[in-house]
């Protein structure tokens, strides 16, 4: 049992250390020698005028006070001070397009330092590129806003608690963020007291959380994929989430779930790819949940479900290939679950209708010591532990906890809307390809020597061979 607590306690200690209180002071007009070029064609502009920055590189901060639209033509690269966020939206409907932002990994986390910092209503930031700043894309009390088609990297050598949010998030209704591409940062997408969102078509990947989010109602997340993180993602205190054909992939270590929910009511997830974490799905204090039609593949544990859960229903899902099906915290649960696929149920379908004929236990004995007895976590992926299994299951001798899938399906569902997998990203390292140059070189060139000793072999054999078919016709003739 004391696993699944850590990890709990992981998270909530990470919640703390993000930005769960108000942020700091709002930064205004930057100082004389920190301010951009930029700064005099904004004073300059009328509300509402469209002010074009060419090609070029131009350096200091800049804000913007009255709702225009700043494009970028040839990508202008905008460099910060060092000392504060590059570009700060202080006037609503302000539009940025088209920018390269830098922030020269300078600021303060607890002035939230951003490439672009948003306090305004109804911005919308399009096809900017922000690196090397703290937070990238910052939203306070910012209602309306989209970030879209934006690429967000962190500062490159930094610890995670030394970095910012890709995307934060924070008192801010109705957002939309859509086709952004985040890596390492702290927290890919920091989403805190802000409803009725809209999340869409995202990327996170190589960082700490692909998604941290509290307090927040009524958002819908779809098509976005969650990868490689430290710890995946985190879902706390909140209502009527919808999470549709998003994938969560590859998130392994000591806290890593896929998807996580403390705390969250009424949340449906349908239709995902949940895939090789450490933990498929982690339900704690979760009420009212509707989870269907998902994969949850090649996890070391598909489910972990805690006992202060009620009323949540896992129906028409495929479980394939993950080392635990269930691990309950607690003594008991009233999680239903009905319709799933399980690759390790073993039971037949003798009257063909595409359920088991017998129901399928989600928990076995090496579970209950798992449960008790934390050493046995070294032999998790082990044989024994699927043979203890196996022979509680043929020959029960604990009285187990009794979950089990009433209806379990035979054969795996065609889950149609299930995203794919992404394929996994390989750079090749300069060094390892000379290597495997000189590798192949130094084999072909053993291999050539080789032909040569062997050919010369082979010459001396014949002319050996031919010599004495010479003298034993020597030997007749005479």
């Amino acid at each position: 049992m004391l696993l699944p607590l850590l990890v709990l306690a992981a998270s909530l200690a990470d919640s703390a250390s993000g930005h769960a209180t108000l942020p700091g002071a709002l930064e205004g007009r930057p100082a004389a020698d920190e301010i951009s070029p930029i700064q005099e064609l904004v004073d300059a502009a009328a509300a509402g005028a469209t002010v074009e920055v060419g090609p070029g590189t131009y350096r200091g901060d800049l804000l913007i006070d009255r709702p225009l639209r700043l494009i970028g033509t040839g990508r202008p690269l905008l460099i910060g001070s060092g000392r504060g966020s590059v570009v700060r939206i202080r006037a609503a409907d302000v539009t940025l397009e088209g920018l390269v932002i830098d922030g020269r990994g300078g600021g303060d986390l607890g002035r939230d330092t951003s490439g672009i910092h948003v306090a305004a209503p109804r911005a919308v930031i399009r096809d900017c590129d922000i690196r090397n700043s703290i937070f990238g894309i910052y939203l306070r009390q910012a209602d309306g806003t989209a970030v879209v088609a934006c690429r967000v990297r962190g500062i490159p050598g930094r610890q995670p608690g030394e970095k910012g949010s890709g995307i934060h998030v924070w008192n801010t209704g109705g957002f939309r963020l859509e086709r952004n591409d985040i890596r390492d940062v702290r927290d890919g997408l920091y989403i805190q007291s802000s409803p009725r969102g809209v999340v869409i078509g995202n990327v996170a990947r190589d960082l700490r959380y692909g998604l941290h989010y509290m307090y927040s109602d009524d958002n819908v997340f779809e098509d976005n994929t969650f990868e490689t993180g430290a710890a995946g993602t985190a879902i706390m205190y909140s209502r009527r989430i919808a999470f549709r054909r998003n994938r969560f992939l590859r998130n392994r270590g000591f806290a890593s779930v896929g998807l996580l929910l403390k705390a969250c009511d009424e949340v449906v997830a349908e239709d995902n790819l949940i895939a090789d974490n450490a933990r498929g799905i982690f339900l704690e204090g979760s009420n009212d949940n509707i989870i269907r039609r998902n994969v949850v593949a090649a996890s070391d544990m598909a489910i972990v479900l805690y006992d202060s859960c009620a009323r949540n229903r896992v129906t028409g899902n495929s479980f394939v290939g993950n080392m635990t099906p269930l691990f309950l915290v607690g003594r008991r649960t009233d999680t239903l679950f009905e319709g799933n696929y399980w690759s390790d149920n073993d039971e037949p379908d003798l009257d063909g209708d595409g359920r088991s004929d017998r129901p399928y236990r989600l928990s076995n004995i090496f579970d209950h010591f798992r449960g008790n007895l934390i050493a046995a976590d070294l032999f998790a992926q082990g044989p024994a532990a699927y043979a203890i299994a196996a022979a509680e299951r043929s020959f029960p001798v604990l009285q187990s906890i009794p979950v089990e899938d009433a209806a379990p399906l035979s054969r795996p569902p065609i889950l149609a809307a299930v995203p794919a997998a992404r394929p996994v990203e390989r750079v090749a390292d300069p060094r390892a390809v000379a290597g495997a140059l000189l590798l192949f070189a130094g084999g072909g060139a053993v291999m050539m020597r080789g032909a040569r000793r062997r050919e010369s072999i082979e010459t001396r054999r014949d002319a050996s061979i031919e010599t004495r078919r010479d003298a034993s016709r020597g030997g007749t003739r005479a």
